[in-house]
């Protein structure tokens, strides 16, 4: 993880997914980072990791593909229901590792109202598996990566 990000995780209780070869994707953060961080509430317990993933979904919120998905949910009553229900998992998902008042209610990448994140959206996608996030999953269908093919042995680009 150190290597996919280019710096220390923080507060990681464990890799929430990875890619066909293995090596991690998402990781589970505690809802309050370590003292070491400030011990700062830190809402986005699914926290997307894979470079090649990175990319896909930064590419996709390039193109404005937010703008698109939270259409969705404004026209589409079953897709918003669905992403209600997407973000009461989360909630109950990061609750196992205590709750924080300031971060109380609040999920992450924009759940359950609007698209905000899609980074955060596709992790939570590949975290808790097809169905569970109706806007993770359309992300992660239209970008350019899969969990499913690996990319880790691939150079990185020079950012």
């Amino acid at each position: 993880m150190r290597e996919q990000l280019g710096r220390p995780m923080r507060g990681v209780v464990g890799i929430a997914a990875r890619c066909v070869c293995g090596n991690p994707t998402v990781v589970a953060t505690e809802p309050r980072l370590p003292e070491s961080a400030g011990s700062t509430p830190f809402p986005t317990f699914y926290y997307l990791t894979h470079p090649g993933a990175t990319a896909a979904m930064s590419a996709l919120e390039a193109g404005q593909v937010m703008r698109e998905f939270t259409e969705l949910l404004e026209t589409d009553a079953e897709v918003a229901a669905a992403y209600r229900a997407a973000h009461e998992a989360y909630l109950s998902d990061r609750a196992v590792y205590g709750e924080v008042p300031e971060i109380e209610g609040v999920s992450a990448g924009g759940m359950p109202t609007r698209v905000k994140c899609l980074h955060a959206l596709a992790g939570h996608a590949l975290a808790a598996g097809p169905g569970v996030n109706p806007i993770g999953d359309l992300a992660l269908a239209r970008g350019d990566w899969s969990a499913e093919r690996c990319t880790c042995a691939q150079p990185r680009e020079a950012g």
